[in-house]
């Protein structure tokens, strides 16, 4: 049987703090934090926002997947409950996120389906389901892929992947910020050393960061397109993905603020849902 040596991305939900909808959001898309990545056979899912269930109509009722959440806010753990595999007796599921135990990253998500915020119970899921607690520095190895947990800067505890297999490297950071004095984080700079691709969160302006354009959002756990940028020029990257995108940021604005950023870095991509990048 031939060798699959690939790595492939492909983008499910690429949005921050809540689902948006309407024509000027189509072109990029409206589903929350959702990636794919693909290591030989293996599939390992970065966040289980929105854009999750979508995916799970892709992957059937066989799907073997390992779920690698950030950390539990709404927009990350949103598409959960949708997940059409996770239902399926013939399908199995490896989630794993921060939390304080095993037990309670069950508990965590079995949390958002009860009533009265859902009618099905996290025991409705027939799937073979694992839970695994991780901590920054914990390394699993998936496949052909080992994956390194790391730790992002967010008001709530968050984590990052970096993913190496066959050669390439995926830095996935959302729900990012830089240093409060500005600089960029030094522990982010060398996870994302020489990555082939970095997804990094950009859900703001500089302006409105600053509060120039709206309240300043200093503190709240998410960096700026600049940021992103400087940061993968001093990390030396080959591709960045604009990820984690404001819910007012339309499809215009966006690719207006796509053509600015490739002044700072010029292998620079607006993710996008559907968009898939082969490593």
């Amino acid at each position: 049987m031939e060798r699959n040596d690939r790595v492939t991305v492909r983008f499910w939900g690429v949005r921050g703090s809540v689902a948006t909808g309407g024509l000027e959001f189509a072109g990029v898309g409206g589903n929350t934090s959702c990636v794919e990545v693909r290591a030989g056979d293996e599939v390992l899912v970065l966040d289980g926002g929105t854009g999750l269930r979508a995916l799970g109509e892709a992957l059937g009722p066989e799907a073997r997947v390992h779920l690698l959440l950030s950390h539990l806010h709404w927009d990350h753990i949103q598409g959960f409950p949708f997940f059409g595999p996770a239902y399926s007796p013939r399908a199995e599921l490896s989630v794993y996120g921060p939390a304080g135990g095993d037990a309670a990253l069950r508990e965590a998500l079995a949390r958002q389906m009860e009533p009265p915020g859902f009618p099905v119970p996290l025991g409705a899921l027939k799937a073979r389901l694992r839970f695994r607690a991780l901590q920054p520095g914990d390394v699993l190895s998936v496949g052909p892929a080992e994956v390194e947990v790391l730790a992002l800067r967010h008001p709530q505890p968050c984590l990052g992947y970096r993913i190496s297999a066959n050669g390439r490297r995926v830095v996935y950071a959302t729900d990012t910020e830089r240093l409060p004095e500005g600089a960029i984080d030094p522990d982010m700079l060398k996870a994302a050393r020489g990555a082939d691709l970095l997804i990094h969160d950009s859900q703001y302006t500089d302006d409105e960061y600053a509060g120039r354009r709206g309240p300043p959002r200093a503190g709240w756990g998410h960096s700026t397109i600049g940021d992103a940028c400087r940061l993968a020029a001093a990390a030396e990257v080959k591709r960045l993905a604009l990820f984690h995108h404001d819910p007012s940021h339309d499809d215009r604005e966006l690719s207006r603020l796509g053509e600015e950023a490739k002044a700072l870095f010029a292998n620079v991509a607006i993710a996008r849902e559907g968009l898939t990048v082969t490593l």
